[in-house]
């Protein structure tokens, strides 16, 4: 045993000094060096990130809060965070309802968050009063014009459902119109935010444009028929319908105006929210087949920067979500959020945003949203700017068609001029 303990001791000295010697030897190697792993910093970088993953709209809601987390593990496990501090996503579920929405801004703002997103404009409807009031900032994925009019602490990451009337209708008369005169619309609006978006931009713009809004009819997120009011608008014999509403009630009103009838015959509009993957899947890809509308974000067949590890993490992940446009939507939030936080990182520092408190969300509004300019957020939607007076991030969107049951992109970009509703008398009445 003694001469067994002569032999090991020897050996674990060699060890030692071999393991101390490493980073020199690594250093003055003559080969090619690996990439340094990226250096981990103490604490965190907190967001808020709301979505209706339960309740009437988690059709929406659960692709849209996968592929925001998604997104985040990448930029944490890939990236390194965040100039190596790491994004922790506080994740909670709106229900789609007002009371849980409030419960959740709260939570954000005691719990340290510098900002918060929502994946919908009825859930920033729910609590923009109280985040305009409070001075904290968001992002709100799916807008509505009253999100941001006027202009406060609440910003869209991409054109929202007043813009979505407008390209539409201007796409409808310059390429699909072929009568005299004026064509004749129904509108058949969500009764929230995204009904009313349209509704808004319709009442501002549709005698400017040269429609004639026929009907207006609302409906809710729990609709499980539509037809009487499609008998009301079928007997003012309608040229186009425009649905602003979310996918299952769209499916509901396109399926119900073929069963009347109605549609192919009438062109059929959808806004963003319902120009998604589940549209087709609720609907099915025969009924839906010819319907227009508008989406803010790419193809996922087309060749652009992000792409490519998009879609690596969602086969990984959540395979279901591939080839889904609200995955997607919410993969390019969560990189608009870590450009927000980079730059008001390299603007003041982390011991300001270390504490999460009214100055800190001061700091991220005007170094980080106000500080975007051109970033291309990977390709996958317009290049998301600030514009003073215009809290609208993003402002292009892209006309769709249902083809063959694939959501297929029809016309390049589309950019959407600032509509100013605040100053029309009856906006907010």
């Amino acid at each position: 045993m003694k001469n067994l303990k002569l032999v090991i001791i020897p050996v674990l000295i060699c060890l030692a000094l071999l393991i101390v010697a490493l980073p020199f030897l690594s250093a003055c190697g003559g080969g090619e060096s690996t990439p340094a792993t990226p250096t981990i910093q103490t604490g965190t970088l907190r967001v808020g990130i709301m979505t209706p993953h339960t309740g009437p709209a988690a059709e929406k809601g659960v692709p849209l809060r996968n592929g925001n987390l998604d997104c985040i593990e990448y930029i944490n496990n890939e990236l390194g965070g965040i100039n190596g501090y790491m994004i922790e996503a506080i994740n909670l579920d709106s229900q789609y309802k007002a009371d849980q929405a409030v419960i959740n801004i709260n939570q954000f703002m005691d719990g340290g968050c510098l900002f918060f997103t929502t994946s919908s404009s009825t859930e920033m409807g729910y609590v923009k009063e109280i985040a305009n009031r409070e001075g904290f900032p968001g992002l709100v994925c799916y807008s509505s014009p009253s999100n941001y009019h006027p202009p406060e602490h609440i910003y869209g990451q991409m054109p929202d459902y007043g813009d979505d009337w407008t390209a539409f209708s201007s796409y409808y008369l310059e390429n699909i119109w072929e009568g005299t005169g004026t064509p004749k619309m129904a509108l058949m609006l969500l009764n929230n935010p995204t009904g009313y978006g349209a509704r808004d931009a319709a009442r501002a713009l549709a005698a400017q444009m040269g429609v004639e809004i026929v009907a207006t009819e609302e409906h809710a997120s729990t609709t499980l028929s539509e037809m009487e009011a499609l008998t009301r608008i079928k007997a003012l014999n309608p040229d186009v319908i425009y649905i602003s509403s979310t996918p299952k009630p769209a499916a509901i009103i396109i399926k119900e105006a073929r069963d009347l009838g109605m549609y192919p015959d009438v062109t059929i509009g959808c806004c963003h929210a319902a120009m998604v993957k589940s549209l087709v899947d609720l609907g099915g890809a025969d009924v839906v087949n010819g319907v227009y509308g508008v989406f803010p974000m790419v193809s996922w067949n087309e060749d652009v920067p992000g792409i490519a590890k998009m879609v690596e993490y969602v086969r990984l992940l959540h395979p279901e979500n591939e080839n889904n446009g609200d995955y997607m939507a919410a993969w390019a939030q969560s990189l608009v959020i870590a450009e927000i936080l980079r730059n008001t990182l390299e603007a003041v520092g982390y011991d300001v945003l270390a504490r999460g408190d009214a100055e800190a969300w001061a700091a991220i509004e005007e170094h980080g949203f106000k500080g975007l300019s051109g970033y291309d957020v990977g390709g996958l939607q317009s290049p998301v700017s600030y514009v003073s007076g215009d809290n609208r991030l993003g402002r292009s969107l892209r006309i769709y068609q249902v083809q063959d049951g694939i959501l297929t992109a029809i016309t390049a970009w589309v950019e959407s001029p600032v509509v100013r509703y605040e100053d029309f008398d009856w906006y907010g009445q």
